[in-house]
């Protein structure tokens, strides 16, 4: 059973990450001090549940990887069809990749290659394995094998959650999913009913 001075340290550590994510997405170079006085807590609040800026960094990079995780553990159940399996996953995983889209901008400075690796280490043995199951079904192309082809959807995801974060582009994740499929090889067409048949408009 949780205490409540636990649930309480819980909610507060809660409530700073998220007034991080804000006042980090405005401007990358902002203080602990704007963040403390974003979640209208004292600084030496912050310092209670964070070492430092890296610490607090590290903190979002941990949520986002288990938001990940939870994510790719829901569709890891084998799914028939590889094409809407990867639609399905691109729609469950866009909220959090929008949520900590902040990330983005902060990654190579603060967290580095291996942190970087580790976070979409399960996203990417997911799509590896749905691309490879694509290809044996012939749904995706063979010209590029799942791995290398995983990191080049990877990126497209990444630079168009980039463009969201530059207010470039707005998307509920539909238009990213059907992009990833057009990519994998799958005409547009069928990308855009598979898309709709997971979630249709109206």
């Amino acid at each position: 059973m949780i205490s409540r001075s636990s649930a309480r340290a819980h909610a507060t550590r809660a409530h700073i990450l998220e007034a991080a994510l804000r006042e980090l997405g405005r401007d990358p170079e902002c203080s602990l001090g704007d963040i403390a006085g974003a979640a209208g807590v004292a600084r030496r609040t912050i310092y209670g549940h964070f070492t430092g800026r890296a610490a607090l960094v590290q903190g979002l990079a941990s949520d986002a990887g288990e938001a990940i995780r939870r994510v790719s553990a829901a569709t890891r159940a084998p799914t028939p069809d590889a094409v809407t399996a990867l639609a399905r996953f691109i729609l469950a995983l866009w909220p959090v990749g929008d949520r900590f889209r902040t990330l983005l901008g902060l990654a190579r400075h603060d967290l580095g290659p291996d942190a970087i690796d580790a976070l979409l280490r399960p996203a990417r043995e997911t799509v590896s394995g749905i691309l490879a199951q694509g290809q044996r079904q012939g749904f995706f192309h063979t010209a590029v094998p799942p791995g290398p082809l995983n990191r080049a959807l990877e990126a497209q995801m990444l630079a168009l959650l980039e463009c969201v974060n530059s207010g470039l582009w707005q998307d509920d994740g539909t238009a990213a999913a059907t992009a990833a499929l057009i990519a994998a090889g799958v005409g547009r067409d069928s990308a855009a009913a598979a898309v709709h048949h997971l979630r249709p408009s109206g």
